[in-house]
Formats: C-alpha cells, structure tokens, sequence
C-alpha cells in the first residue's frame, strides 16, 4: 500500500460509514469474532491446564498471545469477506490495527516475563511498547503515520559509506526488537523443552540451552543489522578489533564463561552433587555461564566463580560414588571386654536407618587414651544431601542407649589431690 498524507475525505467517509446502518452488521461480526477466540482459547487453557505457563496462555484469557492471534485471523479473513457480501468493513480497519498493537504488546510481555522472570526492566519495557504500539494504531488508522514516515525519510545522514535515513533507524530498531523478542521466546521454549526431560544428563542439557540462547540472540542482531540495509561484511575487521579489546579487558569474565562450559562439558561437577569450596560445603543447585550456585544444608547459597572451580581444589562427595564415610569416638574404661562389647556397638550402629548395610558399619580400638579406651565408630551413609549431624546424633544415642544396657561407663578426667600434713607445732594450712 502506498502510504500518503492525511486525506480528510477518507476519514469523514470512514467516519460516516462506521455509523451507518450496515456497519452495526460488521461490528456485530466483529463482536462474533472476539467471542469465538475467548471461547476456543478458555477451551484449550482448561484442557492443558496442568502445563507449565507459556507464552500462548497468560493469568487471564486476553493476557496471552494466543488471543490476540485468533482474533486477527478471523478479522482479516471477514474484513476480505465482508465487501464481497455487500457488507461495510469500515469497523475492521479500526479493528485490525488495534489487534495487531494488542498483538505486539502480548507478545513482548510474554516472552519477557518468561526469558527474565526476575528483572526490573520487565514492567518499563511494557509501558513503553504499550504506548509506541497504541499510539503507532492511531497515528495508522487516521494517515498520520503513512505521512511521518516520508517526513523522517527525507533526514538523512552518512555512517561511512552508507546512507541511513531516521525512517531506516526506526525500522531498524523495530525490527531488532521483534528479532530479539522471537528469539528470547525460542530460546525459552527450547530450555523449559530440554529442562523439563527426566532423560538424559541434566549438564549437557543445561549446556545446549545456554549455546541454543546464545545462537539464536547473535543470529537475531546480526538478521536486524542485515534488514537495516548494513553491510555485514564490514564487521569481520571491526569485530576482530573489538573482541581483542573485550578479551583484554574482560579476561576474568570470560575466564568465568569458558570454565562454565569445561565444567559442563566434562561433568566434574554436576547439578545436585555435594561439594566444598573454600571451606563452603553445600550442594549445587545450578550451574550458569559465569557462576555455579551452591547452597548449604542451613539454606544459605553461595555465588562461586566458575574459575574458582577449575583452578582450586574442590571436594566432591558424589563425584564417582555418593556413599560418605562419617565417623565418631567414643571412650569405655580400662578393663571393659573388648572382645563381647565391639559386635554389640557394630549391631547398634547397623539398625539406623539411614546406616548403609554395605559396606558395614566397624568399630576399632584406635587408642590407649588417659582416661580409658577410645573407640572409633565408623558407617556409611548414601544421601550426603540431607546432611551428617542427624545421623551422627542417631549414632551417638544408640551407642549411648547400648552401653547403658551392658552397664558399662564412659570414662570421664579423674584428677587426684595429695593433702600434705605439716609437722607438729606449725598450723595447717
């Protein structure tokens, strides 16, 4: 279409066309219209109900995408229909221009909230393509927009060799954050798609996610930057120039992404296994690009450093095998049966549920101590997650509850006093 100026004759057409008779039969199908896309998108939010939110279905049947889809197909399809059944379609040029703005919105709302569910600039970018998308609707239906558009063609300026007006700006710009919008949305579905599969190692599927991301926003920038007419070929030297000087002065932080994808890679460290880093024992909750989150059995988390995790020592209870060794002391006095009293204690220790079977709970004699005999009570436990201090306490008491069964004391420091008598005639102290 060819876009023009604002022709007052065809808004006063339009104006006397939208209240005449035969247009309250295309408001009435348009009414028609609206209502079967509620009724068919209330349909399938209830029959797949149990799934996880998408961009498709929002809190409400209008907050979605799909909505707006609906009722865009059905107006454009009876907006073409409409004149050839001797029917005004004058209530569809309004309509379609509204639906398409509706469109936009829900659609960056969506796949916003779901790419950055946790960022402040959510409700800021909505406000604002709420406003561009409306106001762009208006200035459409009444042939402001068709007229700006040649206005801002005629500013031009050089960027070296090419000529950029502020009209190639705009669509640049419009068209980069529809590209980056698509994009977030397909790197979202991918990774809720590769997350949510109980099949396969949870690394590799975290890894293909972050490179899925990564991918589809590159191709979106450099599809924006190619539809704004620039040549492509002119970033191999700039961006040669710049990623030295990135790399130079961002070394820690790509420092921090390479060794996030060596860890997920290789899988030394995997989602859910227990570790201790810097004297920071906890389980790993998630591995990003640049930092890998552990949490502590006490609930606190801490953010580690992915190079902290290739070039420092790291303690992995799950690595090749969850089961853990934990240990501890006790002391009998001097002259207790060894020999009767070590399987009684073993037999203890094993009845504990969370006590491994196999490998077997032992009791050693592991010194002659001062106050008595020290035994070491060693077991094995296979859920390290859940923590060693309650299943230490567990054996604590059933080797205290068993020892006072047998009757048999657990020594305690003895101390001897000497009181010396002084010779006669002097006081005693």
């Amino acid at each position: 279409m060819t876009s023009k100026a604002i022709d007052f004759a065809e808004l006063r057409d339009l104006g006397e066309a939208l209240l005449s008779t035969n247009s309250l039969v295309g408001l009435a199908i348009l009414i028609a219209c609206l209502g079967l896309s509620w009724v068919v998108v209330s349909l399938l939010q209830r029959r797949i109900a149990h799934l996880r939110p998408s961009v498709f279905f929002g809190q409400r049947i209008v907050d979605g995408v799909l909505f707006p889809i609906l009722a865009l197909l059905l107006a454009l399809a009876a907006k073409t229909w409409l004149p050839l059944m001797g029917i005004s379609h004058a209530v569809f040029k309004l309509a379609v221009p509204v639906l398409v703005s509706l469109l936009i919105i829900r659609l960056t709302v969506q796949v916003l909230r779901t790419a950055l569910p946790n960022s402040a600039l959510v409700e800021l970018i909505e406000q604002t393509v709420s406003w561009a998308a409306w106001v762009g609707s208006i200035l459409w239906v009444i042939g402001v927009l068709p007229w700006l558009r040649d206005e801002l063609n005629d500013i031009t300026f050089k960027l070296g060799a090419t000529t950029i007006s502020v009209t190639n700006l705009l669509e640049a710009s419009m068209t980069a954050l529809i590209a980056v919008v698509l994009a977030l949305w397909l790197s979202s579905v991918i990774e809720s798609r590769l997350l949510s599969r109980p099949v396969g190692d949870l690394s590799l599927r975290k890894i293909a996610a972050n490179v899925s991301r990564v991918v589809l926003l590159l191709s979106a920038i450099l599809f924006s930057l190619s539809a704004a007419g620039m040549d492509l070929t002119a970033l191999s030297v700039m961006g040669g120039a710049v990623g030295v000087g990135i790399g130079l002065g961002m070394q820690k932080l790509a420092s921090n992404y390479v060794s996030g994808f060596v860890i997920l890679a290789e899988r030394s460290l995997r989602i859910g296994d227990m570790v201790k880093v810097d004297n920071f024992e906890g389980r790993i909750t998630d591995i990003k690009t640049r930092f890998t989150v552990i949490r502590a059995l006490n609930g606190r988390e801490s953010i580690v450093p992915n190079e902290l995790l290739i070039t420092q020592r790291v303690e992995n209870s799950s690595l090749a095998d969850p089961t853990v060794l934990i240990s501890t002391v006790v002391q009998v006095a001097y002259g207790t049966d060894l020999d009767l009293l070590l399987p009684q204690l073993t037999d203890a220790v094993r009845h504990i549920p969370r006590v491994l079977k196999s490998p077997e709970p032992s009791v050693l004699l592991t010194q002659f101590a001062a106050d008595g005999l020290e035994l070491t009570v060693s077991f094995w436990i296979s859920d390290p997650e859940n923590g060693q201090g309650g299943v230490r306490s567990e054996v604590n008491l059933s080797l205290l509850r068993k020892l006072n069964e047998l009757g048999i004391e657990i020594p305690f420091p003895q101390r001897v006093m000497h009181h010396q008598v002084p010779p006669a005639g002097l006081p005693s102290a």
